[in-house]
């Protein structure tokens, strides 16, 4: 596994794992705890991975109590990302909140769960929007004073934003959904990166699962499967959005790789400053993902790839109209 640097040095595998999946969001996990443990384990110690990408609000606290016990161990091979401001009301969210005593609030328990002395990357989850940017930047920027954490981040930031809190304090990385049929950081957010020296880090780079091709009309979602609430997993939208992986299956297929490869790939591609998180809860697909950095794309094949969602179309918005509201702010 080579690395790749993001912003203000912060040097990391190029694909890091998204942990999510592993409490919540795709349904029941297809093993237990020390399933996932494991898996955590294999992905540092076997498969190189040295990004792992977690938040207080996944479970909530679940996710990041069992990120803490797998990479104890391994903590000084790995860069722990997690993530600070919703209002966490009876284990649901209950809108954002970024406020300085919030902040500080957060990192103290998320330490605690983590089972670390520090925080290596701190992003604000949402903009929230009730509270300045810059005393976001500010307070975040005293927990790196006071070695609590290491690097400041945003997630799904606008590009005025990502300015603002830059000027306060330097912003390392900026975290949204970037992917074959998601371009929405392309217009702003990817420049202003560029333009200030901050590393992206693309999360659901894979779709959701949806570009690895396994995903079908006839798919079901279970209980507690968040693609079953996404206008662009409704059947009709998954009918119209197939002919997009027809197409990265036929360059898989060429170049002997998965179509999730291409996916990731391209992804890499794109700026050396760009670090997908794929999640996953299988040792085979973390092999799979991490195999993306041995497929080289043609300048003729980036330029099909990058063309391929006007081309085609998407059908259907990444979220509902609720959370929709809650990004580029």
């Amino acid at each position: 596994m080579h690395t790749r640097t993001l912003g203000q040095g912060l040097q990391v595998s190029a694909i890091g794992l998204g942990a999510m999946g592993m409490s919540m969001g795709y349904g029941p996990n297809p093993g237990d705890r020390d399933d996932m443990i494991g898996v955590l384990r294999y992905a540092v110690e076997e498969a190189g991975v040295t990004f792992i990408d977690t938040a207080e609000v996944y479970g909530p606290y679940v996710n990041e109590e069992l990120v803490g016990e797998a990479l104890a161990p391994l903590r000084d091979q790995v860069v722990i990302a997690t993530k600070f401001g919703w209002d966490i009301v009876d284990g649901k969210m209950a809108g954002t909140d970024s406020r300085p005593e919030q902040i500080r609030r957060v990192a103290d328990a998320s330490l605690r769960r983590l089972q670390t002395d520090v925080i290596d990357l701190f992003y604000q989850h949402r903009v929230d929007p009730d509270v300045p940017i810059e005393d976001v930047a500010g307070t975040v920027g005293e927990l790196v004073a006071a070695g609590k954490v290491r690097h400041f981040g945003l997630s799904e930031a606008g590009a005025a934003t990502i300015r603002r809190a830059h000027a306060v304090h330097p912003v390392t990385a900026v975290q949204s959904e970037y992917s074959l049929w998601t371009r929405d950081p392309e217009p702003q957010v990817l420049p202003i990166c560029a333009e200030l020296g901050i590393g992206f880090v693309p999360f659901s780079p894979l779709g959701k699962g949806f570009l690895t091709g396994t995903v079908t009309t006839g798919s079901e979602f279970g209980d507690g499967d968040i693609r079953g609430t996404l206008p662009r997993f409704e059947a009709e939208n998954i009918t119209a959005n197939e002919a997009l992986v027809a197409q990265v299956r036929i360059i898989a297929e060429a170049k002997g790789a998965t179509p999730g490869q291409i996916a990731l790939a391209w992804l890499l591609a794109q700026q050396p400053w760009i670090v997908p998180i794929p999640g996953t809860r299988r040792r085979n697909r973390i092999d799979e993902n991490v195999g993306s950095t041995q497929v080289a794309l043609s300048a003729d094949e980036v330029a099909d790839l990058d063309g391929l969602a006007a081309r085609i179309g998407v059908r259907g918005d990444r979220y509902n109209a609720v959370h929709m509201a809650r990004v580029g702010l």
